[in-house]
């Protein structure tokens, strides 16, 4: 109540796949409270799960938000402060309509936003709704409220069930006593840890653990190299068996060795590739184009089957729905599962993780040391380019004769026999995103130098 909407808007925070805008400028609970009443009219909803994260602005745009789809006739569910996952699960668990969370992630402070999902925690993109939301929102054109059909709010509490659940994807019997540095990065993952505590062997070892929307500490992001350090150095003062770390609604979950060192999301694709395929011999495994060639050998010494899929959550859901496949893994640390409404998870990767470390008896480092080395790669380097349809048909004049493959799927990929490149553009940021991956880290590092170099870099 008490927002009222004159005249069209122009609404600029609507991306491929969610919400984002800076606060005041693109974002503000008018903003919100459109884009709740768009989404109820626009879905048709009885029920919507809300939760929100730790940002100072996000209470504020969640009670907007529930505002204008209470607006609309929308029974709202509201549970609390929370991770993006648990508003996957809560829409499925509870068989709702649909979800809402509010969070900018690892945007900067003065962001914030929302992801949406339908009934089942279907994805909603610029592909299925999210275009004719935002066009309701601008247009506005809304009925007066009724308010002996305004819809009900509750809050309500789903940790019970989502531990349970997180809980059984592993088997108590094979952990072991563990220490593992668990950095929250002062976002949503440390009341999750906290419930999961009391039912495992291991030693948390927290890190900016309370959650606080200051973030005193940083924006967690632990894909930025000036972050990890938080998490590592912990690591090595106390002798931990692994170090984890989260971005703010942790829906990505990073690993580090023993060792202290951060591992490329690409080698734990294809680390839980393989202990799905362990448990589900023959099973479909989802990957991303960027970096393939590791994903694909351990698929099929393990008699599975490695299907690409374009980046973005929106696409690799569709095709693990398609495929019905158990996994599906982006080298972004993304991480989806089947049994978790082919949704991704910053929780079950590590769980998943740890009790491969307890039943294998081998570290982390000592289980993708062999990978790492048969097929190194660049890591994903990021570069403003000013035309990248330009440079891509100028890589591809260059480097297709004599390719093994040629695809633009997304953006452009080139085999040889024995290295490959990917170069696409972000559909999140104005950047191309570069990953280079060989048989070898001399020819690895060579090529990555030289394709650089010709994007006018180095």
């Amino acid at each position: 109540m008490g927002f009222v909407c004159v005249g069209t808007m122009k609404i600029t925070c609507f991306k491929a796949y969610d919400i984002r805008g800076k606060l005041g400028e693109e974002l503000s609970t008018e903003t919100v409270y459109r884009i709740g009443r768009a989404y109820a009219r626009w879905l048709q909803p009885k029920t919507v799960v809300v939760g929100g994260d730790i940002r100072t602005s996000s209470p504020a745009l969640k009670s907007a938000l529930s505002s204008g789809l209470r607006d609309e006739g929308v029974d709202v569910l509201d549970i609390g402060l929370c991770g993006t996952e648990e508003i996957y699960f809560a829409t499925a668990h509870l068989g709702t309509c649909g979800g809402i969370m509010v969070t900018a992630s690892h945007n900067p402070i003065d962001y914030n936003g929302m992801k949406l999902v339908r009934e089942g925690a279907r994805p909603i993109s610029a592909d299925t709704g999210l275009v004719e939301i935002r066009q309701l929102a601008e247009e506005a054109e809304f009925p007066p409220t009724d308010l002996a059909q305004r819809g009900s709010y509750r809050r309500i509490s789903c940790s019970d069930a989502y531990i349970e659940h997180l809980l059984g994807y592993i088997d108590p019997a094979k952990l072991r006593p563990l220490k593992i540095v668990v950095n929250a990065g002062n976002g949503a993952a440390g009341p999750v840890l906290d419930a999961l505590e009391s039912h495992l062997p291991f030693e948390l070892i927290k890190v900016n653990h309370e959650p606080d929307g200051r973030f005193p500490n940083g924006i967690p992001n632990p894909l930025l190299p000036e972050s990890r350090h938080h998490t590592s150095d912990i690591i090595k003062a106390t002798g931990a068996d692994l170090g984890l770390a989260w971005d703010g609604d942790f829906d990505r979950c990073f690993l580090f060795d023993e060792a202290g060192e951060f591992i490329e999301g690409y080698y734990i694709v294809g680390l839980l590739a393989e202990a799905f395929l362990r448990k589900h011999p023959g099973e479909k495994i989802i990957h991303d184009p960027r970096l393939i060639w590791n994903t694909q050998a351990i698929c099929e010494e393990l008699g599975g089957q490695a299907i690409q899929s374009k980046c973005g959550h929106a696409f690799i859901k569709q095709a693990m729905r398609e495929q019905n496949a158990v996994y599906g893994g982006e080298m972004s640390a993304h991480h989806y599962f089947r049994d978790f409404f082919y949704c991704d998870s910053g929780m079950i990767p590590w769980l998943l993780i740890a009790e491969l470390i307890c039943s294998t008896g081998q570290t982390l480092s000592e289980m993708i040391k062999a990978r790492m080395a048969e097929y190194p790669c660049s890591g994903e380097l990021n570069r403003s380019i000013d035309d990248a349809p330009a440079l891509m048909a100028s890589l591809k004049g260059r480097y297709a004769d004599g390719a093994e493959s040629v695809e633009q799927v997304d953006g452009l990929s080139i085999a040889h026999t024995d290295w490959r490149f990917n170069l696409r553009s972000s559909n999140t940021e104005p950047v191309v995103r570069l990953n280079v991956e060989s048989k070898n880290i001399e020819l690895m590092e060579q090529k990555t130098r030289e394709l650089l170099l010709l994007m006018g870099s180095d």
